[in-house]
């Protein structure tokens, strides 16, 4: 082996331990992998195929839950919530691999019921297999985040109660935050007066990722919301990407969604924030990126 491969399989076996992840002893996958095409369902099966394959992220046995963002009352046309064929295809996948059970759940803005149906992702989660399930605050519990700003806060025991954690959200502009992809989306795991986050929105992400720490993040680019974000309302609000971005690394995941926007990386606080609490790297020339279309 070559100095140059031993040192990239060094790395690749660090990160694996830091997500509890299994290892590979072969040349290491792209971190990054972006896929185009017509179909959301294939386009995140070819994303996991250049990554490895989803049996790099879950285990036989595991107990999986899928965050997907259904935080609003809007069908997927209107691209406020996850596309509900990335989010059966990842079902799918963990299934196939051997999950003992695949969990969905959300915790919405606009009333859940309403939500969960009218995104879709409801019936084509259930239909690929998974256990649907929605927020309990009876579930909740305060638990020390241990965060720079964000020290306690109310957590849904579901997001902490199972062996893996797969982030998927959907690129969408926000008024806060100027975009919110995989890092925001954790909003979606807890309780509380989540207004409150507002004041400090780009640590309260950092802080929110560096407690979840995702096995693996998906992001929905197939339509994009680019104005009127987060919730939208209008089809013409929204621009077909016809994309998926997928990688172990949540900020360079983050910082690939935001050129979407026409964004630089380095413009978004919560980037530079979560690099250096060393939660990923948002410069994407030091990334091993891998393109294809399908």
């Amino acid at each position: 082996m070559e100095r140059r491969d031993f040192l990239k399989n060094l790395i690749i076996g660090g990160l694996a331990l830091k997500f509890n992840l299994p290892t590979v002893s072969q040349t290491p996958s792209p971190e990054l992998a972006v896929v185009e095409g017509d179909s959301p369902r294939a386009i995140t099966r070819e994303a996991l195929k250049i990554l490895g394959g989803i049996s790099r992220f879950v285990r036989r046995g595991d107990r999986v839950l899928i965050k997907p963002n259904i935080g609003w009352d809007r069908t997927p046309e209107m691209a406020a919530c996850t596309n509900p064929e990335v989010v059966a295809a990842l079902v799918e996948m963990a299934l196939e691999a051997g999950a003992r059970e695949v969990i969905v759940m959300d915790h919405t803005i606009n009333q859940p019921q309403r939500c969960y149906t009218r995104s879709g992702i409801q019936e084509a989660a259930r239909a690929a297999g998974a256990r649907v399930l929605y927020t309990d605050e009876k579930r909740l519990k305060r638990m020390n985040i241990k965060g720079e700003w964000l020290k306690e806060w109310e957590v849904f025991q579901d997001f902490v109660e199972v062996d893996r954690l797969i982030n998927v959200p959907v690129a969408k502009v926000h008024s806060l935050s100027r975009v919110t992809l995989g890092l925001k989306n954790w909003l979606g795991a807890i309780g509380g007066n989540r207004n409150q986050l507002h004041q400090k929105i780009d640590q309260a992400v950092v802080d929110l990722g560096a407690f979840f720490k995702p096995a693996l993040t998906v992001l929905d680019a197939y339509r994009v919301l680019f104005r009127n974000g987060p919730q939208g309302g209008r089809v013409s609000d929204t621009r077909l990407q016809k994309t998926v971005v997928a990688g172990i690394d949540p900020v360079a995941v983050d910082a690939y969604g935001a050129t979407f926007f026409d964004l630089k990386p380095q413009e978004l606080t919560f980037l530079k924030l979560a690099q250096n609490r060393g939660l990923g790297i948002f410069e994407l020339e030091k990334v091993k990126i891998e393109k294809r279309t399908v």
